[in-house]
């Protein structure tokens, strides 16, 4: 039993056809995506560690309070699942986008052309980090040879991430 709403989990464009949508042929979207999306990163890693400071600050003072007894999550709120939930929160979101994202102008579309759901969030965001960490950021290179710019994560989950349309 085939769930539909599931993302294509290939290499492919994420459709059955393997043709590029209609809403991508247009090349202003996908004018200066590369550099947005690494400076829309930093912008990103830059609220993920003022989020954690700021988490491990109440933690540590609350730990005080309670004998040490919140000082164990200090190991489950690490930064990785924090940038998980980040990025699931925000691309699955209304927005589509994250804080970064918005800030240099561009969003994540699913190859259907809408916004993606909270589960091509999660996965897009889980695979960015799972196939950069071991690569060294090595992987992102692979946007600068492929069509509209898009990187592993971005085909595995069945999204395009473009210039947002305003």
């Amino acid at each position: 039993m085939a769930a539909a709403n599931l993302p294509s989990l290939s290499f492919g464009s994420g459709s059955r056809t393997g043709a590029r949508p209609e809403w991508s042929a247009s090349p202003a979207l996908h004018a200066g995506v590369l550099w947005r999306r690494s400076a829309a990163y930093l912008a990103d890693v830059f609220i993920l560690l003022f989020v954690d400071f700021f988490i491990h600050a109440l933690l540590i003072i609350g730990g005080v309070f309670t004998f040490g007894l919140l000082w164990p999550l200090l190991g489950v709120v690490a930064f990785l699942p924090l940038a998980i939930l980040y990025g699931t929160l925000f691309i699955g979101g209304g927005e589509a986008a994250t804080p970064g994202m918005r800030l240099f102008d561009v969003e994540v579309r699913s190859w259907s052309g809408g916004r993606p759901d909270y589960w091509q969030g999660f996965l897009m965001t889980v695979l960015f980090y799972f196939t950069v960490m071991p690569t060294s950021f090595l992987i992102l290179a692979v946007g600068l040879f492929t069509p509209m710019n898009r990187m592993i994560h971005d085909a595995l989950s069945g999204v395009a991430v473009v210039r947002r349309g305003d």
